[in-house]
């Protein structure tokens, strides 16, 4: 099956942190991202998950700058995950809707690397001769500990929004469904009220004819 191609979703991400973004997948569509990167072994994190549409699935593709793939999946509501980009160069991550005809999915999705040579990491400046510090281990320690608890929070609160999102997208599915049968009920109560009418006079044009 054909694909049509998001060619607005077709774009290098050059990520110095991460970066998050939400977008539109629709029906029979494909997105893709490129990540590249440019030492061997960094790792990589990212999270996705469907906020609405259908039933929340969509597929997905990882694959590196080689063409293989790394990892792939049909039908998810959502993943985190952490790879290594063992290979230097352009990593590709795409989302496909085939399995939907007219639904269209909205998706968060948020990828992200660390970099301990990066050159946007600060770092203490080099002195000869000079030891470490305890109170600056420790410091950085304590940073290091608020960062991942921050990077859990994040995640936390993603995965309250996702659930936010869905419950809503479920209450409202249900009350359409409420509202579209109680107006069936409604016509079945009166279609059956006129097909009893039309029986009874029927029976007393019969009677009628019969008397006379």
């Amino acid at each position: 099956m054909q694909f049509a191609i998001i060619a607005a979703f077709f774009a290098t991400i050059q990520l110095i942190a991460g970066s998050a973004l939400t977008f539109t997948l629709g029906a029979q569509e494909k997105a893709c991202f490129y990540v590249f990167t440019e030492k061997p072994r960094t790792p990589i994190s990212y999270y996705f998950a469907v906020q609405s549409g259908g039933s929340f699935d969509v597929d997905y593709t990882i694959k590196n700058p080689r063409g293989e793939i790394i990892h792939s999946d049909e039908k998810q509501r959502q993943g985190d995950f952490a790879i290594n980009a063992d290979i230097v160069g352009e990593y590709e991550f795409c989302f496909a809707n085939g399995m939907s005809t007219f639904a269209e999915k909205v998706v968060d999705f948020e990828i992200q690397f660390k970099d301990e040579n990066s050159e946007y990491r600060a770092d203490m400046p080099d002195q000869p001769n000079a030891k470490p510090l305890a109170h600056v281990e420790s410091m950085q320690r304590t940073v290091d500990n608020i960062d991942q608890q921050l990077d859990g929070l994040l995640r936390t609160l993603q995965y309250y929004k996702t659930r936010n999102n869905r419950n809503q997208a479920t209450v409202k599915s249900t009350e359409s469904r409420i509202y579209y049968f109680s107006i069936f009920e409604v016509l079945l109560m009166v279609g059956m009220a006129f097909l009893q009418i039309t029986v009874v006079q029927l029976f007393f044009k019969g009677s009628r004819k019969q008397l006379v």
